[in-house]
């Protein structure tokens, strides 16, 4: 009980000191990422011990109350884990997360596909291995048996198939800026065309 009590302080004092937006232990209490990180820890227990259909409600009813932030009963994380905003996060089943780790937004920690995971050994290992000290932007997606080493920065929006040594950076493209057209080039339907196919404005 004493364990169980000085993780929660342990939970709420983490994201106090890297959530800007909370000021105390209080106001963490209503973080999204406390419900998803307590009730998957008593789903892991459960999962360990065989109980995987309750552990799979318990895992259900999470994701449900946190906006989706998905994460198997499976999965081992580590302590201090920190979920930003915990919207449409996805953490599969052979996922093994380190101390200290920062994962932002629409993360998916996920398996390379079925049809490539049914030729693997039973018991392969099928998600990634992310070290500690670990930042994952948002909007990444890290697919495989792949390792993230310590320190790694992993970018917004990059997608990563292979592994990341430690302490090194990922980071996807940055988007261009293109100046307005001018108003001959508006005149050009193609351009236009291409103009608003980009921006969305449909």
């Amino acid at each position: 009980m004493r364990r169980t009590i000085a993780r929660a302080t342990e939970d709420l004092s983490m994201i106090v000191a890297r959530d800007p937006s909370i000021r105390t232990r209080a106001e963490a209490l209503l973080h999204p990422a406390l419900p998803a990180l307590w009730t998957h820890r008593a789903a892991h227990v459960l999962h360990l011990r065989g109980h995987r259909q309750i552990a799979r409600i318990l895992a259900y009813l999470a994701r449900t109350a946190t906006g989706g932030i998905e994460i198997h009963p499976a999965a081992r994380l580590g302590r201090r884990v920190f979920i930003d905003h915990g919207a449409a996060v996805v953490i599969g089943e052979t996922v093994e997360i380190g101390d200290d780790v920062t994962i932002f937004h629409q993360v998916t920690l996920g398996a390379v596909g079925w049809w490539r995971d049914e030729r693997r050994k039973p018991g392969a290992r099928r998600h990634p291995k992310v070290g500690s000290r670990v930042v994952i932007g948002t909007n990444a997606i890290v697919l495989g048996p792949v390792t993230v080493g310590d320190d790694a920065l992993i970018g917004a929006g990059s997608l990563v198939l292979a592994d990341v040594p430690a302490g090194a950076r990922v980071m996807a493209p940055v988007a261009e800026v293109v100046p307005r057209p001018s108003a001959e080039d508006r005149e050009d339907s193609a351009q236009l065309l291409r103009a608003l196919a980009t921006s969305g404005c449909w």
